[in-house]
């Protein structure tokens, strides 16, 4: 089923809520932004690039799509989807950013898991953003495909009252091209925020949740893939503690730690691995070629989940 369309976009010149205008996001100062072809808009200014493509690579982005739709990190995915939708309001859709989607799996998975609740098509209004044009390219074209396929197992009648709803809604998430110092988001407008083993930046977390709004923080743990890591370093330094403090003006409740040995029998899934972390480019070559002359690989998958929220009386 399809979420609502994402209606709280900002303008990131002077930040300015937009409306859209058939295939284009507009401010009141003019200020104008297309929606490519492909399904996603580009909102990140030149002058917010520290280089000239930013992010994770194209190489990096079709690793992690392969590794993830391969169900090896469905764990993690089910206790996020959990989280979320346990915070649905009683009345209206709940509006989640995932900040730094990637190519949008964990979102896929969160409308995968409304459509399995049986809780109707127009809960959830769903905003995908990252600083890689390459991943956000990568989920907006996945996400089209899926509502494809959903139109396709329809029969002719529901085709034609999905293609209807369709024509006055996005297919799924809206997804942008965006950084988290500067979200083109709009002021105290979200119900939740996802920060997926990516880049917290607290004070526009802050700003972009309403008071009551709860932040999803994805973290690894100290054993997190420490086999493959034992395998392309010569030794392992010891893991950073991670901080049990909360981020200043957020309550920090309770964390959920997601552990398991997930084996990989093939050597394009090792390598998939490694190409999608940071790993491949902290390992030296030799460190590579040991991770590229295995076959079969049993890593340990360590998570800690941490939900944050904003006082309800703040603001």
């Amino acid at each position: 089923m399809s979420p609502t369309s994402f209606s709280a976009l900002a303008c990131p010149l002077d930040g300015d809520p937009m409306h859209r205008e058939g295939q284009t996001w507009r401010c009141a100062a003019g200020h104008s932004y297309d929606i490519a072809r492909q399904g996603y808009t580009h909102l990140l200014p030149v002058q917010h690039k520290r280089s000239r493509d930013p992010g994770d690579s194209k190489a990096m982005v079709a690793a992690r799509q392969r590794f993830l739709n391969a169900g090896h990190y469905q764990p993690i995915a089910d206790a996020v989807a959990r989280i979320v939708l346990a915070r649905r309001p009683a009345a209206g859709p709940l509006h989640c950013l995932d900040a730094g989607c990637g190519e949008g799996y964990y979102l896929r998975q969160l409308m995968e898991a409304q459509s399995d609740a049986g809780a109707g098509d127009a809960s959830l209004s769903l905003l995908g953003l990252d600083i890689s044009k390459w991943a956000v390219l990568s989920a907006a074209k996945q996400d089209k495909s899926a509502a494809k396929q959903e139109r396709a197992e329809l029969s002719a009648a529901k085709q034609a009252r999905v293609l209807q709803r369709d024509a006055h809604k996005d297919a799924g998430a809206t997804w942008v091209v965006a950084s988290n110092a500067h979200l083109p988001v709009q002021s105290n407008s979200l119900d939740c925020v996802l920060c997926l083993f990516g880049f917290p930046v607290y004070p526009e977390f802050m700003r972009v949740l309403r008071p009551g709004g709860v932040l999803v923080q994805a973290d690894v743990g100290p054993d997190h893939l420490r086999e493959l890591r034992e395998v392309i370093y010569p030794s392992l330094k010891p893991e950073r503690e991670l901080s049990e403090a909360a981020p200043e003006g957020l309550i920090r409740h309770e964390s959920e730690s997601i552990r398991y040995s997930l084996t990989l029998d093939n050597a394009e899934a090792i390598a998939d691995l490694l190409a999608m972390t940071p790993h491949l480019y902290r390992a030296s070559a030799d460190g590579r070629a040991r991770a590229q002359a295995l076959d079969f690989l049993t890593v340990t998958v360590d998570v800690r989940l941490t939900r944050f929220e904003r006082p309800a009386g703040d603001g």
